[in-house]
């Protein structure tokens, strides 16, 4: 079999992926246009990814066997085992924050604190500030959904707008923390040191909150809604504390789940807040994750398959393959190209920018050696495009979670997602500049 044969027949494999997005939003999109109310969840991502899975067992040459356990293996590998985590721990802290009137009192205070044409901006530099802190834009989710919610309820502002606010201030954090597992996995990969990366991202992240923080100030709703004057500021004492932990660099695990505990600490002084419904507000919340929960082990394990038929790796090379007939004349350049688009893609086709940078990795650095680009250089080409794709992804973990927590179409609230679109544009632009 030739070579360009085998690379099309890898680059096949590749197809279970868009069985999965024709059918997620193919559906939705039909459904929105019919005037369907929640049409993306008519059919959830963890039933319709369940076709693309059997497609690409029926593709794979192994014996069934094999595949099965390449396909566990993937499920449970370490960054989506951990996602799930964060899901359930997530779910339970917005269910307990809600009932025990943390949510309320943060409502309270932010509507105070900022003015009404800075609350979007102002929900902006909390998640990026507690996101960098945190190193994880799924916690930080968690954290700010439910006043994010309260936001919505009380002052009537536009809930795919404050969700788009708050997505792209996780999705700056996620990308520039030095904690960040994406950080993590792409400095270790490439064989940089995190400061070094930092400094490299910063140049790029910077130019682009700024003018993030401008739109969404531009864009702000006029807040109505009028404190009653009497809320429990003991009940914001749950988000200062995982923002000093967070600050402290504790487990993102331990943060969460001490969050919940304070909150219904707080909830028993407060509210006569029984044990009984402590537990059972942490399976509510636990319950309210389940579709995410399952889509991330389905990815997961889908993600593995393909790579063990080759789709991945066909992929990469023709991202090389292009990248050098784009410029032809500046290694440099080519390179950089590749890189960002070998990002980009893997985690349109993965959804975890984590997993697609491991993914990515190895021939990211063997393209970064190619063109002369400082490891520094080519960790965060990587984690800037994951990120950038993570934030824009409406079957993403982000864009999925923030949609439960807020009650919308995930596809609704990634049209706002204008950081992850910032940033593209001055990265692009900051990159071409530094490889003339």
């Amino acid at each position: 079999m030739t070579e360009s044969n085998t690379s099309a027949k890898n680059l096949l494999s590749l197809m279970p992926f868009g069985v999965f997005l024709g059918l997620f939003l193919g559906t939705g999109i039909v459904l929105t246009l019919q005037g369907v109310d929640y049409a993306f969840y008519q059919l959830p991502a963890s039933i319709a990814i369940i076709p693309a899975i059997i497609l690409a067992i029926f593709l794979g040459k192994d014996s069934i066997n094999e595949q099965i356990s390449q396909f566990i293996s993937g499920a449970g590998h370490q960054n989506i085992i951990t996602m799930c985590v964060i899901y359930l721990l997530a779910g339970a802290f917005g269910t307990v924050a809600k009932a025990t009137g943390s949510v309320d009192a943060s409502v309270q205070l932010g509507l105070a604190v900022f003015p009404d044409y800075l609350l979007l901006p102002g929900l902006f530099l909390v998640a990026a500030f507690l996101s960098t802190a945190m190193g994880t834009s799924m916690g930080t989710i968690g954290a700010i959904a439910p006043i994010a919610a309260g936001f919505v309820d009380s002052a009537q502002l536009d809930a795919a707008l404050v969700a788009g606010c708050i997505l792209s201030g996780a999705i700056f954090g996620d990308n520039l923390s030095i904690i960040s597992d994406t950080t993590i996995a792409s400095t270790r990969s490439q064989g940089a040191h995190m400061k070094d990366k930092f400094k490299v991202n910063f140049k790029f992240a910077l130019p682009a909150g700024i003018i993030a923080v401008v739109i969404f100030a531009l864009l702000g709703d006029v807040v109505t809604y009028q404190g009653s004057g009497d809320s429990q500021l003991l009940g914001l004492l749950p988000y200062v504390v995982i923002l000093a932990l967070a600050l402290s660099g504790v487990n993102v695990f331990l943060v969460l789940t001490l969050g919940i505990i304070l909150a219904a600490v707080i909830g028993m002084i407060t509210h006569d807040y029984q044990l009984g419904s402590w537990i059972s507000d942490i399976q509510k919340g636990f319950a309210s994750m389940q579709d995410i929960f399952i889509l991330s082990l389905f990815i997961g394990g889908l993600s593995e398959l393909v790579r063990h038929q080759g789709g991945l790796s066909a992929l990469t090379r023709g991202l090389e393959k292009l990248a050098a007939k784009i410029s032809p004349n500046n290694n440099k350049r080519a390179a950089g190209l590749g890189i960002a688009s070998l990002a980009f893609s893997s985690n349109f086709f993965t959804a975890n920018n984590t997993v697609s940078i491991i993914v990515s990795g190895e021939t990211a650095k063997e393209l970064a050696d190619d063109g002369q680009l400082t490891p520094a250089q080519s960790a965060s080409l990587l984690d800037i495009f994951a990120c950038i794709n993570q934030g824009l992804l409406p079957y993403g973990a982000q864009a999925l979670l923030l949609g439960a927590s807020l009650g919308i179409s995930p596809l609704e609230l990634v049209v706002y997602s204008f950081y992850p679109m910032i940033l593209l544009v001055v990265a692009s632009i900051a990159f071409y500049r530094l490889t003339r």
